[in-house]
């Protein structure tokens, strides 16, 4: 199925911003615990990126799962599509360039401050 040029064109600029914003810096990306995927945080949504693989497992394909913590919308984006592949892989090393020295962290961790504003 073919997809709307202007949505194409509305993800090819959040794409290209996310990469720009992981490159800078101002997007911080987190290896999750026994999990072969990146996840970070932007404008109120989770962003993963995955699956991490060795540089010679160039053909499996790669993806971008975006979704609003307030809604079960969903957007992905994998790296076999014919206009944005391209910028998922792109995306991916740049993840991956900027959390190669990251200790995996546990996101559903149970912490005294996520209890805190639970029941608080």
């Amino acid at each position: 199925m073919k997809r709307n040029p202007e949505v194409t064109e509305t993800l090819r600029g959040a794409l290209a911003r996310l990469i720009t914003l992981t490159s800078s810096g101002e997007l911080h990306w987190e290896r999750q615990l026994n999990s072969s995927h990146r996840y970070g945080r932007w404008k109120n949504h989770l962003l993963i990126i995955g699956p991490d693989l060795d540089s010679d497992a160039q053909n499996t394909p790669r993806y971008l799962f975006m979704t609003p913590f307030d809604s079960p919308d969903c957007i992905e984006i994998n790296s076999n599509d014919a206009e944005l592949g391209h910028l998922v892989l792109a995306l991916v090393d740049a993840v991956n360039s900027v959390t190669v020295k990251e200790p995996a962290t546990d996101p559903f961790a149970v912490t005294e401050s996520f209890l805190n504003r639970l029941f608080d």
